[in-house]
């Protein structure tokens, strides 16, 4: 899941669509021991690197640093059934505000399936499926599966970040709101109108959330939930931080070793968020990379994508002039069926989803399947209640960058988006504005922070046919963290991940957590 897009928009990935994303030489682990929750955990402040050059947080408190997580049975999330008997939840508080340690907290929601080989026990392993906005309380449990022989050694632990489902998290419209803004606003407007109604819903929706999260939005970005992460691992009892990072997990993961880097243990980044991109370079990656996966699509089908390309660009159009019918009374607007395209782009195995969505949609002039496909990436159920995934995306997403492009910025990026792509360049283009323009709070950064000097060795793992998180900003994210930490690993193929679909980036990646084995640097698995 990748971040930098209103509600509703490209970005929101749907993480579990097509089911979880889903051995090679090398050294040894020089960050981590045998047992990497042996000895005392070295203690939390939350404070930033010296190197900085900005003045350290005050030390939490001890009411804070010695909690100890109280296990329960888990309860249902919102609209989903409880997980078996393994699960057991618990609620970690942390300050809402770091520079004020003593004053509010907010709960942090946890979820832990036990390692099965107790006498081997490694520690403790916390996910962060991406987003921002995914709740691993409640994507962990379906995803666990593919996780299996690292639970052998390791507690799988994950979380829902501060500002997301149960974790303090921001609620901005009601459904009926959501759908209105669906059916009404234009997301890539051709009048003045138009572009007004465009940046009222982007105002509106800040507004909203002001109104219901107000206390929160200052404090969701991305930084405060990395220090959340390494209070986590203090009240675990980790020595060091083993994480595995998934699309925006990795700016997190990223950002948690620039804050921390004494604190890394072994870490992994697998579809990689670009760390040197702002809100427009986002975009841009983003046009890039889906394009590509839509032109690998044709090509496996043996067409020719140019010609598959502009045939998909002048249907939107038409969808756009008049949007399609569906067998539930709605209608496929221009919007929804670039969101419905979008989602089978992010695995392979659900290609010929696409292919019957835009048969339907081109032949029989009706978008049922696309609609589908568009309201599961957009979190809408057969009910029509809508989760709150976006609104937390959007929160944290804003908190995180401090530009605000404005519509005649977006506007002037026209010519190149469409260049790079006329079917998602549009989208792309118009989404960077109304997004965070009239936010009520102030962001954070240009561009997230990574360098990670004194780190142990990370593993950056970049998809070549990534249409999300595109593979160029692998070896970037590699190169912020540092020679020696960021330690690149190319996986030749399709989709948005590679562990549980690449059998060689798998089994390099179990050696890694499990025996501590760091794979050359520059090593391709195909």
């Amino acid at each position: 899941m990748v971040h930098h897009a209103r509600a509703g928009a490209l970005a929101a990935a749907a993480l579990l669509f097509t089911g979880v994303l889903a051995g090679c030489g090398g050294g040894t682990d020089p960050a981590s021991d045998d047992k990497a929750s042996a000895g005392a955990a070295p203690s939390s402040t939350g404070s930033s690197k010296a190197s900085d050059g900005k003045p350290a947080l005050p030390a939490l408190p001890a009411s804070l640093t010695s909690q100890r997580p109280d296990w329960n049975r888990c309860k249902a999330p919102e609209g989903g059934t409880a997980p078996g008997v393994d699960w057991r939840c618990a609620t970690v508080k942390v300050p809402l505000n770091y520079t004020k340690p003593d004053g509010s907290t907010i709960g942090i929601a946890l979820i832990r399936k036990e390692a099965r080989d107790k006498s081997r026990r490694l520690g403790s392993m916390l996910f962060n499926f991406g987003g921002p906005g995914g709740s691993g309380v409640s994507i962990l449990p379906r995803a666990a599966g593919s996780y299996g022989k690292l639970n052998d050694r390791y507690d799988l632990v994950s979380f829902d970040p501060r500002g997301v489902a149960a974790s303090a998290g921001v609620n901005c419209r009601t459904d009926r709101e959501q759908e209105d803004a669906n059916r009404k606003v234009d997301m890539t407007p051709d009048t003045a109108a138009e572009e007004a109604a465009f940046m009222k819903d982007g105002a509106d929706f800040g507004a909203g959330c002001e109104r219901r999260s107000g206390k929160v939005l200052p404090y969701v970005g991305t930084t405060n939930a990395a220090r959340d992460l390494d209070l986590i691992r203090q009240v675990l009892g980790d020595r060091k931080m083993t994480y595995f990072g998934v699309s925006y997990g990795t700016e997190l993961g990223g950002t948690y070793a620039h804050l921390f880097p004494k604190n890394v243990g072994r870490t992994v980044l697998d579809a990689v968020v670009d760390p040197t991109a702002d809100t427009i370079g986002h975009a841009r990656n983003q046009t890039t990379g889906f394009q590509r996966a839509l032109e690998n699509y044709f090509k496996d089908r043996g067409q020719d994508p140019k010609a598959g390309t502009q045939r998909i660009a002048r249907m939107l159009e038409r969808i756009d002039r008049k949007p399609l019918p569906t067998g539930s009374g709605r209608e496929l607007n221009e919007a929804m069926a670039v969101t419905g395209i979008v989602l089978p782009l992010y695995s392979r195995s659900s290609w010929p989803v696409l292919t019957n969505a835009l048969d339907e949609a081109e032949k029989q002039g009706t978008g049922n399947l696309l609609l589908q496909l568009a309201d599961q990436y957009n979190g809408r159920d057969e009910k029509g209640h809508y989760d709150t995934q976006n609104h937390s995306q959007r929160a944290i997403s804003c908190a995180d960058s401090n530009l605000r492009p404005t519509v005649a910025e977006a506007r002037a990026l026209l010519p190149e988006f469409r260049k790079l792509s006329p079917v998602f360049g549009p989208f792309l283009a118009w989404d960077t504005a109304g997004w965070c323009s009239d936010w009520p709070v102030k962001g954070e950064l240009d561009t997230p922070e990574a360098s990670a000097p004194g780190a142990g060795p990370i593993l950056v793992i970049g998809t070549t046919g990534d249409p999300a998180t595109p593979y160029e900003g692998a070896q970037r994210m590699a190169d912020e963290l540092g020679k020696g930490v960021g330690i690149m690993l190319t996986n030749k193929g399709e989709g948005h991940g590679s562990y549980g679909v690449s059998s060689c980036v798998t089994s390099t990646v179990d050696a890694y957590f499990l025996d501590g084995k760091v794979p050359a640097d520059g090593r391709t698995c195909s």
